[in-house]
């Protein structure tokens, strides 16, 4: 007969909430892994597969998962987790905050859409948006970097190490203003065109006042800014593995503080 006492009962017990509290927090922050389409039960079976699969290379924290301590490093793991999938989240905010800017100044401020995956109201051209860097993203296999740099992040800040050093804080807090400058830089060519041709109907209307303006600005806006996204789509997709890129730096500059 095997016989297993309770202090073993506690050492693999710990052994294997701990490694599952981090990943369950990237899971719950990072993207496309975090999409509500997915039942919850499968996200929860991903995250314990994939710490079934990190566990035998981990070695024993010593924490056990009842105590204080254990309580605290249960919440440190998860803290952990969620700063490593939300670094790799600023980047597809920035994405929808680029197409906000765009769908603003073409008109379609008021087109909304329901976006499933934030339970809110989003505008078309930002869901569009979402869906091309989502593809993007998956064809350069972002999603499998990111499970990558989770695996590392158990040797870099090993489970009942101390917390993230303030030097890892401040790399989430300028990594949180490319949400701003990405995205409008990602808007800029769009933008650009659209102030050149509201500028030009304002010529227009000057030099003919009888010409009615909100009958063919409206169209026009429209017309310039779908052919401006038309013509720099070839351009996103180089743009966005750049943005990308950045933000799996990021997480393993955040992983190893």
């Amino acid at each position: 007969m095997i016989e297993l006492s309770a202090a073993q009962l506690d050492l693999w017990m710990a052994g294997f909430l701990f490694p599952l509290a981090r990943v369950l927090g990237l899971v719950a922050a990072a993207p496309i892994l975090n999409n509500r389409a997915i039942p919850a039960r499968i996200r929860l079976g991903f995250g314990a597969a994939m710490t079934l699969a990190l566990v035998p290379g981990l070695p024993p924290s010593g924490l056990v998962a009842g105590s204080w301590p254990g309580v605290l490093a249960l919440l440190q793991q998860m803290l952990i987790g969620i700063a490593l999938g939300f670094s790799m989240r600023i980047v597809f905010v920035a994405i929808d905050l680029a197409g906000e800017l765009i769908g603003l100044q073409m008109g379609l401020g008021f087109a909304m859409f329901y976006d499933p995956e934030n339970a809110a109201q989003s505008p078309v051209i930002a869901e569009f948006f979402g869906l091309l860097a989502t593809l993007v993203f998956l064809s350069i296999d972002g999603h499998l970097m990111v499970l990558a740099v989770l695996g590392n992040s158990f040797e870099w800040w090993p489970v009942g190490a101390d917390l993230f050093p303030a030097s890892g804080w401040v790399a989430i807090a300028r990594w949180g203003s490319t949400i701003f400058s990405a995205g409008l830089m990602l808007a800029l060519p769009v933008i650009t065109a659209l102030l050149v041709v509201n500028i030009a109907l304002a010529v227009l209307t000057r030099a003919a006042p009888t010409l009615n303006l909100f009958a063919i600005g409206f169209p026009v806006t429209l017309i310039a800014g779908f052919v401006m996204l038309l013509l720099s789509l070839p351009f996103f997709s180089p743009a966005l593995q750049q943005l990308f890129e950045y933000g799996l730096r990021t997480i393993a500059q955040l992983a190893m503080g």
